[in-house]
C-alpha cells in the first residue's frame, strides 16, 4: 500500500486568494515588526472562514490517506481501557471519589456510605450525552452531607458551581457562575446554617470587556442563599489578573487566603482568626507578603502554622510557626531543603501510633521517594521505619489521609508501564498495600525505560527519558538501528514531567518507534531555579535544552533527523513552535498542539496577560526584546525547507486562543521550500473541545491523528495495524 499521499491541491498551502499576506508593518520601541496575517486573528472575518474551511478539507484530504489510523486508534482505546479511580476522600463516615469504567467516555463522582456499595452523584455524560461537558473540580463539606461540585461545557472551563446533596444526590444550590478555577473552603455547619468561601470573578457590565476574564475576589456563599448577596471577603483594590486560594480549617477556626499576580511564581499569604468573629469580615493578617517564593499555609490539627515554602530554597522546604505570630521572622524548619525536590506532606497522627508521625514525599530528576519523620521534630525516623518503598521508579500523586486524624495513607502511583493504582500505607504496621486498581484490565507491551543525561549548549546537564520496546535494543540499551523517535517537552510555568502511564507512548514504541520526554529548563524538575532558568530573558535555554535533546538521540543512535518528529502543547507548542523555526533541518516532523505562536501579541488574547510573568511583556522595551527575538512567526524565513508541520487546535479553547496556529500556519504554507506532498504544513481543528479535560473518544481521536502522522514524518510503518481494523474511522 502507497503511504504517500497524493500531491493534490489540499496538501500544499492555500494559495494568495485564499490566504492574502498584508503590507503591515508596525514600529514597536523602534523595531520593524511584519505582521502579514493579523486577519486571522479574527475567527469571523470571512477571510478567516475560508482559509480555516481550506485547511479543514487540507487535513481530511491529508489524512484520510495515512496508514494506520483505525488500528492506531483501536489500540489507544484499548490502553486507555483501564479506567481510572481517584484517591478516597473522608468526610464523615462517607467516603467520595473518582471512577471511570473502562468504557466510559468520563470518571463520574461516587459516594460510599458505610456498609454499603458506592453510588455515583455526578456522572457529566448523564448531564450531556455529546460529551462535551466536563467535572472540573468538588469539595464535599466537613460533615459529608454537602458537595460543591463546578462543570464546563464545550471546554469553555467556565466552570458553573452548585451544591448537591449527598444523601438524595439532589441539586440544592446554584448555579454560580464566573467561578472558573475557584477552591471552595467549607465552614462547619452552625444553627443549621453550611457556607462556603469561594471566588468568583466580578459580573462582567461591571468590568472592561476585555478584562471580564479577570477581577477575581473572594467570596463567603450560605448555601440556599441568592449568589448576588454573597458577602465580597477579600481582592478589591488588588491586581486584575490575581488568582486566589482559600482554605479553612476542619474546626472552622482559621482562614487562609493566597494571591498570586497570574501565573507567577510568587505569592502572598494571610491568615485570620475566625473564632468569636463574623466570618463575613475576618481580620486578614499577613503571614507573607512581598517575598519572591511561593507559600502555602495550613493550620495543623495540633495547632501549628505549616508552611510549604520556597522562600529561600528553591527545592522546598516545610516550617511552622505559632498562628498567633504568622509572620516570616517567626519561622521554624521543620524539614529543611535537602537534594531532592519536597512535593507534599501529610501528617498521622492517630491514638494507635506511638508518636505522631509526618510524611514526606519528594522527587529527584522526575522520580518519587517518601520518607517518614517525627511529627515533634522533622527528623526522619531511623532504617526501614524512616521510608516507605514504593513498587518501582515512577511518580506518586497527592498524599492523603483523614481530615480528623489517623494511621492511614492514601496515594496514587504511576510509573511507564502502571496505570495509576491507589495505594495504602497504614502507619503502625509500615505496610503498603493497593487500596484500588484502576477497573480495566490491559496487556501493556513489554518497554523499557531509562532516564539519560546529555549536556545542553552551555554544558548544563538535562535528563531526559527514554521508552524503547525492549527486543529492539543492544545491550546498551540502544535501538540496534536508529528507529523513528517522538521527542516531547514542555519546559515552562515549573511543571514536571514525572514518568506514568501514557497510552500515546505505549502505542508508539509498541509499533516500533522510540519516545522522548526532555526534562528540559522551565520545567520544575530540578526546583524552581531550574524553573527560572528557562523564564522571561532565559527562555531561549528551554530551546537550547531541547534542542541538544535532538542531537544527543541522534549522536548516540537512536534516531536521525529524518526519523525525528517533536511534539508539544500549550507552552510546549510554543517549544516546537521554536525548534521548527530555529533548527528545522534538525526535524522531520513537528505536532504543534494548542500553541503560544505570536510572542509579540500573546498577552491580547485568551489568558495571556496572566502569563506576562513567566515570558515578559511586549510593553516593556527589553522584554520585547526577549520575545520578538524568539517568536516563531516572527523566525519565518522565505524558501527554508521546513519540517512536515501538523497544528491542533480546539475552538472551545479559552487559553491559548487558536489564532496563534492559524498565523504560524499561514506564514509556513507560504515561506516553506519543500515538498507540500511529502513536508506538508497542516491544521486540525477541533469544535466543542478545549484546552484541557476532554472525553476519552476524543482523545483516543486526537492520539490517533497525531502519531498517524508522526510515523507519515518519520517512516515508522504502520499498515499492518489495518490489517484487521475497520479503516473508515
Amino acid at each position: 500500500m502507497d503511504s504517500q499521499p497524493s500531491p493534490a491541491r489540499p496538501s500544499a498551502g492555500p494559495g494568495p486568494d485564499v490566504a492574502p499576506r498584508l503590507d503591515l508593518v508596525e514600529e514597536l520601541h523602534g523595531v520593524p515588526v511584519a505582521d502579514p496575517y493579523r486577519w486571522l486573528e479574527d475567527p469571523a472575518d470571512a477571510r478567516t472562514r475560508a482559509w480555516s474551511q481550506w485547511q479543514d478539507e487540507a487535513w481530511e484530504h491529508w489524512a484520510a490517506q495515512l496508514p494506520g489510523r483505525a488500528g492506531l486508534e483501536r489500540r489507544v482505546r484499548e490502553l486507555m481501557a483501564t479506567g481510572s479511580v481517584g484517591a478516597p476522600v473522608h468526610r464523615g463516615g462517607r467516603v467520595f471519589r473518582t471512577r471511570r469504567e473502562p468504557d466510559a467516555e468520563h470518571g463520574v463522582l461516587t459516594v460510599t456510605d458505610p456498609g454499603a456499595r458506592p453510588r455515583v452523584l455526578v456522572d457529566p455524560v448523564a448531564l450531556d450525552p455529546s460529551g462535551t461537558t466536563t467535572l472540573d473540580a468538588w469539595r464535599p463539606d466537613v460533615e459529608g452531607d454537602l458537595v460543591a461540585y463546578q462543570l464546563s461545557e464545550g471546554g469553555s472551563e467556565e466552570s458553573v458551581l452548585r451544591v448537591l446533596d449527598a444523601t438524595t444526590g439532589e441539586v440544592v444550590d446554584g448555579p454560580i457562575d464566573r467561578a472558573r478555577y475557584s477552591p471552595v473552603a467549607w465552614l462547619p455547619a452552625r444553627d443549621g446554617v453550611r457556607s462556603f468561601y469561594y471566588v468568583r470573578r466580578q459580573p462582567p457590565e461591571s468590568v472592561p470587556e476585555d478584562e471580564r476574564q479577570y477581577h477575581r475576589r473572594v467570596h463567603l456563599h450560605v448555601v440556599g442563599t441568592d449568589p448576588a448577596t454573597d458577602v465580597e471577603v477579600f481582592g478589591a483594590g488588588r491586581a486584575l489578573t490575581n488568582y486566589y486560594g482559600v482554605w479553612t480549617s476542619r474546626d472552622g477556626r482559621w482562614l487562609v487566603v493566597t494571591a498570586a499576580e497570574g501565573t507567577a511564581p510568587r505569592n502572598d499569604v494571610w491568615i485570620a482568626d475566625l473564632e468569636g468573629g463574623d466570618p463575613a469580615r475576618p481580620q486578614l493578617r499577613p503571614v507573607v507578603e512581598g517575598r519572591d517564593a511561593s507559600t502555602s499555609a495550613w493550620v495543623g490539627r495540633d495547632g501549628r502554622l505549616y508552611l510549604f515554602t520556597d522562600l529561600d530554597a528553591p527545592r522546598g522546604r516545610l516550617a511552622v510557626a505559632d498562628p498567633g505570630t504568622p509572620g516570616v521572622e517567626h519561622w521554624t524548619d521543620l524539614v529543611p531543603q535537602a537534594d531532592a525536590l519536597l512535593d507534599d506532606v501529610a501528617v498521622l497522627d492517630g491514638a494507635e501510633l506511638p508518636e505522631p508521625l509526618l510524611v514526606v514525599g519528594w522527587t529527584q530528576h522526575a522520580v518519587s521517594s517518601v520518607t517518614v519523620h517525627d511529627l515533634v521534630t522533622g527528623r526522619q525516623l531511623e532504617g526501614a521505619a524512616g521510608r516507605v518503598d514504593l513498587p518501582g521508579t515512577g511518580s506518586i500523586g497527592g498524599l492523603v489521609g483523614r481530615p480528623d486524624g489517623g494511621h492511614e495513607l492514601w496515594f496514587g502511583y504511576t510509573d511507564t508501564t502502571t496505570p495509576s493504582h491507589v495505594w495504602h500505607f497504614d502507619a503502625r504496621t509500615r505496610a503498603l498495600t493497593v487500596e484500588a486498581a484502576p477497573p480495566g484490565a490491559v496487556e501493556v507491551p513489554a518497554v523499557v525505560s531509562r532516564l539519560l543525561e546529555y549536556p545542553s549548549a552551555d554544558g548544563t546537564v538535562v535528563r531526559l527519558q527514554v521508552t524503547a520496546r525492549a527486543d529492539l535494543l543492544d545491550a546498551d540499551g540502544v535501538p540496534r538501528t536508529p528507529a523513528p523517535t517522538v521527542l516531547y517537552g514542555y519546559g515552562g510555568f515549573g511543571i514536571s514531567l514525572s514518568p506514568h502511564y501514557a497510552p500515546d507512548a505505549l502505542a508508539w514504541v509498541e509499533a516500533g518507534g522510540v519516545y522522548a520526554v526532555a526534562n528540559l529548563r522551565g520545567g520544575g524538575e530540578e526546583g524552581e531555579d531550574w524553573h527560572r532558568a528557562g523564564m522571561r530573558g532565559s527562555k531561549q535555554n528551554v530551546f537550547d535544552d531541547f534542542h541538544a535533546a535532538a542531537r544527543f538521540l541522534v549522536d548516540r543512535g537512536f534516531t536521525t533527523p529524518a526519523q525525528l518528529c517533536v511534539h508539544g502543547g500549550s507552552n510546549g507548542g510554543l517549544l516546537v513552535g521554536a525548534a521548527a523555526t530555529q533548527e528545522p533541518a534538525l526535524f522531520a516532523g513537528v505536532v504543534c498542539s494548542a500553541p503560544l505562536l505570536d510572542m509579540v501579541r500573546y498577552e491580547l488574547h485568551g489568558l495571556g496577560a496572566t502569563w506576562s510573568d513567566e515570558y515578559g511583556t511586549a510593553a516593556d522595551p527589553e522584554e520585547f526584546g526577549w520575545l520578538h527575538g524568539y517568536s516563531p512567526y516572527h523566525r519565518v524565513v522565505d524558501g527554508t525547507e521546513y519540517p512536515a508541520v501538523l497544528f491542533t487546535v480546539f475552538d472551545g479553547d479559552s487559553r491559548v486562543d487558536p489564532l496563534h496556529a492559524r498565523k504560524l500556519c499561514a506564514a509556513l504554507q507560504h515561506a516553506t521550500a519543500s515538498d507540500p506532498a511529502v513536508r506538508p504544513v497542516l491544521l486540525r481543528r477541533e469544535k466543542d473541545v478545549g484546552h484541557g479535560a476532554r472525553s476519552v473518544s476524543r482523545s483516543a481521536g486526537l492520539v490517533r491523528d497525531t502519531l498517524a502522522f508522526a510515523a507519515r514524518a518519520t517512516g515508522l510503518p504502520l499498515d499492518h495495524l489495518d490489517a484487521s481494523t475497520d479503516q473508515h474511522v
